[in-house]
């Protein structure tokens, strides 16, 4: 076998990856991407790569594993990971793999355990990861320093359980602080999961973040949603209409007084957080607008907080309210299938039918995320088409889209070994 084709052994997506660069070098700014980058799977397979095994991603809350052996488990590709609770409170990241023959150790979303057992031959890995029995048939030379789980980073903060699965991930500490400070008023350790769903997407996990991305379809799309949600997204927002500004301005006073922060903070085109007011009148994201959990949240007053966003790339959005939270984890499961989670959190002293009604509770999200699984499903099948060719994006109303596709393009490049050029608006 010549050398050449060793190469191609090595590394059979080399070609795919000259390709990708290109086609992001040359791509036009403020428009959608080339095909190739919604529906083939040798781009899907360099989005697993270069984007979801080497950022951050939001894995879960770290009240869903509240103490010593707690677990949950998830699959970013085809790794399967864990994040357990340990002894001293830590939460610890593994890849989900026996170091025996390669069986997942946890096979359940979620769990409580003494150890770490495998099924399959019962090797033993105490809650740090460390090896502890693997049967005398190993003989009597085998080392169990050797054969620890592989670890992942991991870091938390507010609540949020992220997880990384590059040798050196991005610096995200700036994030984390904020992230840390902007959710003090609501005691993250002392909440809880009333409700959570899962549905899976026939489209690109692309076109899930692009749809979230922006409210230009809300109108047409959502009317259980607008019921509540104003669509500005701060007092920047060039749509923002006078009454708007002077309703974000009382409700501003309104957090300042209650010590709550509002400001609007970005990180880059990775991470934002903003609190902007839900619909006068209404305090938060239920059918009628009114609370949906009695037992306001943490340190919380009054439930007229409106929406705290965050902003999570590549995997996340969130709206944090007075009396709960909704907070949304994307992974994707192919070129064409995502799978995105929702999870309902209200304060863990809250009593489900007492404080709260779970199916109330969890309407208005329920019908937005199937409504929006239809968009982005019908998106994906016109993609599919041979007709279809990179289209403009609007600058006024899916400004977030284009921040999105642009923080996409430059860590593609940059993952990739590549430097992304300076984007810039070509006058045509």
């Amino acid at each position: 076998m010549d050398p050449m084709s060793l190469e191609r052994l090595d590394d059979p997506l080399a070609g795919a990856r000259e390709a990708t660069c290109t086609m992001l070098t040359q791509r036009r700014p403020q428009f959608s991407l080339p095909q190739p980058f919604y529906n083939d799977a040798r781009l899907f397979a360099l989005d697993m790569q270069e984007i979801f095994a080497k950022e951050w991603l939001f894995a879960g809350m770290s009240c869903e594993i509240p103490a010593k052996g707690n677990y949950l488990t998830l699959e970013v590709g085809d790794n399967p990971l864990i994040l357990v609770r340990g002894a001293d409170g830590t939460i610890h990241g593994f890849h989900n793999v026996c170091r025996h023959r390669g069986s997942r150790l946890c096979v359940k979303d979620k769990g409580k355990v003494a150890k770490l057992v495998c099924p399959y031959h019962q090797w033993t890995y105490e809650l740090d990861g460390r090896l502890l029995f693997a049967g005398s048939d190993m003989g009597e030379n085998f080392d169990l320093g050797q054969y620890g789980l592989k670890p992942i980073h991991v870091r938390t903060a507010g609540g949020f359980i992220f997880v990384s699965l590059a040798d050196q991930p991005p610096v995200i500490d700036d994030f984390l602080t904020t992230l840390e400070h902007y959710l003090e008023p609501y005691d993250m350790a002392n909440t809880k999961v009333a409700v959570e769903s899962s549905i899976v997407e026939q489209a690109n996990w692309k076109l899930v973040l692009e749809n979230n991305r922006e409210c230009y379809h809300c109108n047409g799309a959502h009317p259980e949603l607008l019921n509540t949600l104003l669509e500005f997204d701060d007092s920047d927002d060039p749509r923002a209409t006078p009454a708007y500004k002077a309703q974000v301005a009382r409700k501003q006073a309104d957090w300042d007084a209650e010590q709550v922060p509002w400001q609007l903070k970005r990180f880059g085109k990775r991470n934002r957080l903003t609190r902007t007011p839900l619909l006068e009148g209404t305090v938060s994201m239920t059918m009628d607008g009114k609370p949906g959990c009695r037992k306001l949240m943490g340190r919380l007053q009054s439930p007229d907080m409106g929406s705290l966003r965050i902003l999570h790339l590549p995997n996340s959005w969130n709206h944090f309210m007075g009396d709960h939270a909704v907070v949304f984890r994307v992974l994707p499961l192919g070129p064409q299938q995502t799978l995105v989670t929702t999870k309902w959190l209200v304060h863990a002293d809250a009593v489900a039918g007492v404080d709260y009604d779970p199916e109330q509770l969890r309407k208005v999200w329920d019908a937005t995320n199937d409504q929006d699984r239809r968009l982005a499903e019908e998106n994906q099948r016109g993609i599919n088409s041979k007709a279809y060719e990179p289209g403009p994006y609007s600058a006024t109303y899916e400004f977030g889209v284009i921040d999105f596709i642009d923080w996409y393009s430059e860590r593609m490049q940059e993952n990739l070994g590549h430097t992304a050029p300076h984007l810039r608006v070509v006058q045509s």
